[in-house]
């Protein structure tokens, strides 16, 4: 690891101050489970870390009545699987986090930097570069590819993004409060993620001396929600495919839905189709089959990776029936 400066800011105000003219050479860190590892693999190389852990403001779980739940960035993912609120109003945030099978990363990570992990992807890791190209074409069409995007990869973008939290935040309806240079923002969290297109871009369209500060979520009052993640292992491991959905159900049939696919594009896929599929149907398996198959329409296999079309397909089914009540 190379050498690097490091701050340790009490303010949001402060933070933002000592991230200012940064081109990638100053970065934010929360719980530090994701960047540190990419410092010592030496695929960035930050000569300051401007710590947000200090931030109170920054941190706590607040729920309010009629108006939703607040979500300081640096509250980590134990807090917050932990809070009675979430438990009984949130059940998908929980599963989401209880896929992450490490109990040191539940209690170092962070919420705001499990949204902003950079992907798995190994030849990002092994230094490649985002998009892993090679004379203007991406190494992953001819190379290992067994874990890479089935939908959203018409390139030059192949990874999946790599957040459990963020499908689930994003069926719920989920904004992100935002502080830079020039003041405050919120936006969706689903406009939060982009896909690159040449080098140099990010996965988040943020801007170097930004940090997300709060994650907002609506009271979901009658609506159900849930998380259904697919993996390789049951040990520490990222999902092959995974899908979140909320849905309202009266007397039995559908009345809205909202899926999202994680781990299959290079951003969280709202699946729109799986919402029209569901909406106006009797909840049941056979519903959430064929929502399972609308979600994945229009999916595009990569050389190995063809698997995961219908590991999607199950993530969806699950996951709605899951939030329906039905044990799977």
């Amino acid at each position: 690891m190379r050498a690097f400066e490091y701050a340790s800011p009490t303010t949001k105000e402060e933070a933002v101050h000592l991230l200012a003219g940064s081109t990638g050479d100053i970065l934010p860190l929360a719980g530090g489970t994701d960047l540190i590892s990419l410092m010592k693999d030496d695929v960035v190389a930050p000569g300051r870390l401007v710590s947000l852990k200090s931030i109170t403001e920054m941190k706590g779980v607040e729920f309010l009545d009629g108006t939703g739940l607040r979500i300081g960035a640096v509250t980590s993912l134990r807090e917050l699987a932990a809070h009675a609120e979430v438990t009984s109003r949130y059940p998908s945030l929980v599963q989401a986090v209880d896929g992450v099978r490490s109990m040191q990363l539940q209690a170092m990570g962070t919420v705001g930097g499990e949204l902003l992990q950079r992907p798995r992807c190994w030849y990002y890791r092994a230094g490649f570069g985002l998009l892993a190209l090679k004379k203007g074409t991406s190494r992953v069409l001819d190379g290992d590819n067994r874990y890479h995007a089935i939908l959203g990869n018409e390139g030059p973008a192949y990874f999946v993004h790599p957040s459990s939290l963020a499908p689930a935040l994003i069926a719920l309806g989920a904004t992100v409060r935002i502080v830079g240079s020039d003041g405050e923002r919120e936006v969706a969290l689903e406009d939060l993620y982009r896909t690159p297109v040449q080098e140099g871009e990010r996965e988040a369209a943020l801007e170097w001396s930004e940090i997300v500060t709060d994650i907002l979520i609506p009271d979901p009052g009658a609506a159900r929600n849930a998380t259904y993640e697919v993996r390789q292992r049951e040990a520490l491991d990222w999902p092959l495919a995974a899908a979140a959905v909320a849905l309202r159900i009266d007397g039995g049939t559908i009345r809205s839905a909202r899926v999202v696919l994680g781990h299959v594009a290079p951003t969280p896929i709202v699946a729109s189709a799986a919402g029209a599929a569901l909406e106006g149907q009797p909840f049941g398996e056979e519903a959430a089959e064929k929502a399972g198959a609308a979600a994945v329409e229009g999916a595009r296999a990569l050389s190995d990776n063809g698997y995961k079309i219908q590991l999607a397909k199950v993530a969806v089914k699950r996951a709605i029936l899951r939030a329906g009540g039905v044990e799977v």
